[in-house]
């Protein structure tokens, strides 16, 4: 039995890290991951100097034979393999994070942040040995000095798991109020724990820092946040065909008589206006398109009710304050937050991303903290910046004149409604078009014999529908459509496409095409048919082929 629970404990870290190692080959292929087993028999290390701690693999950018690796651990068979490979031995955390520390020094890259996961079900690793819990602290506080960010990953274990007895000095404080911090509950299920790894591995990083001006010298420094991006497939590149090594591509300007290389300075930009060429420097053309300087401008405040639905353009960015740029802007912000909340009215700015980029206006609507039942925040303290659209952006149409549903066949629709209702989750929704995508690339980058199945979560689930609508369905249909009404059964008629007439040309008009070199003017479908109509034998279909396939045969 406890063996079995062993394993269980072992297969979620594994599964966590091969989850990790997949989502970087696919959102963040240039990040650098690294896997390090320790409290372990064998010892696979820099120089070998630190016992009992195994590099699995080194700090490098994922790739499919690391996937492949960590899936040769899962399992009984993949016990075996480690038992076999790294076994069992003498546990010392301390000699772990050197370890680790060397592996981020040995990197001549500049690395833009430093995260360090611990997998364990352990509270007390080295079971009350002092001297080693000291080395362990005083090796975590070394590594927090040079900014690495180290991070708890505790799964349950019978009586429970204490982080207090050890693990407590050693994870790093939260970076920011918008971190969780050291989670106390340890993790049950495998989606927990994937779930918190995820938050995490994931930097976030603002996409501007801007100054929010609220009036003449008053400025608090912000950042601003994506709540939300749409997925995507990645863009494809292009590989030289010798090597398969990306393709770079490079513009140059050439002079269109003399063939010489332009220079930057040596072209110009130039506008029709009136007839006229105006021409401009490309200072002067960088002078026209800046509006103002980046930065968020509060214009002024206007009640929630004025805010309406149909306001939002696209995904809302998130405002929050930023102490480093300047002091007192958390100061600050809150309390411009904690005012906007109590009177429910929004702030509204002009918002300027970057130096060319146009003014939109934002509606910051406030946002204040909350918190579960544990005290983690479940929602962070600040503004939601919503898109405003222009007046130019609002169309009026003309609805048609349509029916109107009687109250019975309203108050009907309303119980179906109300039966259908179920609670929305944005991730309980994969693109399943995406998945599929991903999935046929990890099965080509794994030598898999086939891809792994998707289940598509945006089909509807009939069955269940049925089952919960009963009799409304039925009841609906017969208060909207008359008795004799067979909707499955009406088929439309479908529209005959109509036939185009067809044009004839002599030959004496062709002939004088080819001559005055104008077979270009006339469309394929007439080519074709002059093809056909003078037994003109053509190699394909594009137009270029069939002018060159006239020309010669009239040419004769």
């Amino acid at each position: 039995m406890r063996k079995k629970i062993w394993m269980e404990r072992k297969g979620r870290s594994l599964e966590c890290v091969r989850s990790v190692y997949t989502s970087k080959i696919i959102s963040s292929d240039k990040d650098l991951v690294a896997l390090v087993f320790y409290g372990t028999e064998q010892s696979k290390n820099p120089r070998n100097s630190f016992k009992h701690v195994y590099v699995y693999h080194d700090l490098d950018t994922p790739g499919a034979g690391r996937v492949q690796d960590v899936d040769g651990l899962r399992g009984e068979d993949g016990a075996k393999v480690a038992a076999k490979t790294m076994g069992s031995g003498k546990t010392n955390l301390g000699e772990a994070l050197w370890c680790c520390s060397n592996l981020y020094s040995d990197i001549k890259l500049r690395l833009s942040h430093k995260r360090l996961m611990i997998f364990t079900c352990r509270d007390s690793p080295h079971e009350g040995d002092s001297e080693r819990d000291r080395q362990a602290r005083t090796k975590a506080g070394d590594l927090k000095e040079t900014g690495v960010v180290i991070d708890l990953m505790h799964l349950m274990k019978p009586g429970g798991f204490d982080v207090s007895i050890f693990f407590c000095d050693v994870v790093s404080p939260p970076e920011d109020d918008a971190e969780l911090g050291l989670q106390m509950e340890p993790c049950v299920k495998l989606e927990d724990l994937k779930k918190r790894v995820r938050a995490k591995e994931m930097k976030k990083r603002s996409i501007a820092r801007l100054n929010l001006c609220l009036g003449e010298g008053m400025n608090v420094a912000v950042g601003v946040y994506i709540t939300a991006l749409q997925a995507r497939k990645p863009n494809p590149i292009k590989l030289f065909k010798d090597n398969n090594e990306p393709v770079r591509t490079k513009t140059r300007l050439y002079h269109t008589q003399t063939g010489s290389l332009l220079l930057p300075s040596d072209t110009k930009r130039a506008q029709v206006y009136a007839s006229k060429q105006i021409v401009m420097e490309k200072d002067e053309v960088d002078v026209i398109k800046k509006f103002s300087d980046p930065g968020l401008e509060l214009i002024g405040f206007k009640p929630m009710e004025r805010l309406k639905l149909h306001h939002h353009l696209r995904s809302p960015v998130f405002i929050y304050p930023e102490e480093e740029m300047v002091t007192g802007s958390a100061c600050m912000f809150t309390a411009l937050l904690k005012r906007c909340s109590e009177r429910n009215v929004f702030a509204l700015c002009k918002y300027t991303r970057i130096r060319n980029s146009p003014p939109r206006f934002l509606a910051l609507v406030p946002q204040r903290e909350e918190l579960d039942e544990g005290q983690a925040q479940i929602a962070a303290p600040g503004f939601h910046g919503i898109f405003l659209p222009y007046a130019d952006d609002i169309r009026t149409l003309d609805t048609p004149q349509l029916p109107t549903a009687s109250d019975s066949q309203v108050d009907k629709m309303k119980e179906i409604v109300q039966k259908l209702r179920f609670k929305y989750r944005c991730d309980a929704f994969e693109n399943p078009v995406l998945q599929k995508h991903f999935r046929n690339l990890e099965a080509l980058a794994l030598d898999l014999m086939a891809p792994e199945e998707i289940e598509d979560h945006t089909m509807p689930k009939i069955e269940m529908m049925d089952e919960r609508l009963g009799s409304l369905a039925q009841e609906f249909k017969d208060l909207v459509y008359p008795a004799d009404y067979n909707p499955e059964g009406k088929t439309a008629n479908k529209r005959k496409p109509e036939k185009k007439p067809k044009v004839d040309i002599s030959e004496d008009e062709l002939r004088g095409h080819v001559q005055k070199n104008t077979l270009h003017k006339l469309t394929v479908p007439i080519l074709k048919d002059a093809c056909k109509q003078f037994g003109v034998k053509v190699t394909g279909t594009k137009k270029q082929e069939l002018i060159d396939a006239l020309t010669a045969q009239l040419a004769n």
